[in-house]
């Protein structure tokens, strides 16, 4: 069985570093980006089994990102992963498959991304 691949797009750099590392713990092969822009700008990660995206970053909000991803990616998986619980009434979150709120216990986006990559 070929290994999941996730991309995880978030500004902070101590997010990145523990969501790589817990990820990859699970046997999921993970890179990083640090904003939308440059997601965007690298063309469509077709190669990516499920993007965890933030929403608060420079430049473009995950938001935007993200209608972005669903013209160009329709059917790989996304996760909204945001400090801010508040975007959850934003009709636009509606496109991610999961929107979580940020927390140190990491259980919850494991859970929600093994269930989106069975």
């Amino acid at each position: 069985m070929t290994q999941k691949r996730i991309l995880v797009v978030d500004d902070d750099p101590h997010i990145r570093l523990l969501y790589q590392t817990e990820l990859e713990e699970c046997g999921y092969r993970v890179e990083t980006m640090d904003s939308a822009v440059k997601l965007l700008q690298a063309g469509p990660p077709e190669s990516f089994d499920l993007i965890v995206l933030d929403i608060e970053m420079p430049e473009m909000t995950g938001i935007e990102a993200l209608q972005e991803l669903r013209k160009k990616l329709p059917d790989t998986r996304v996760v909204i992963n945001s400090a801010y619980s508040i975007y959850k009434a934003d009709f636009q979150t509606w496109l991610a498959d999961d929107y979580l709120v940020k927390s140190s216990d990491l259980s919850e986006l494991k859970e929600s991304i093994a269930k989106l990559l069975e």
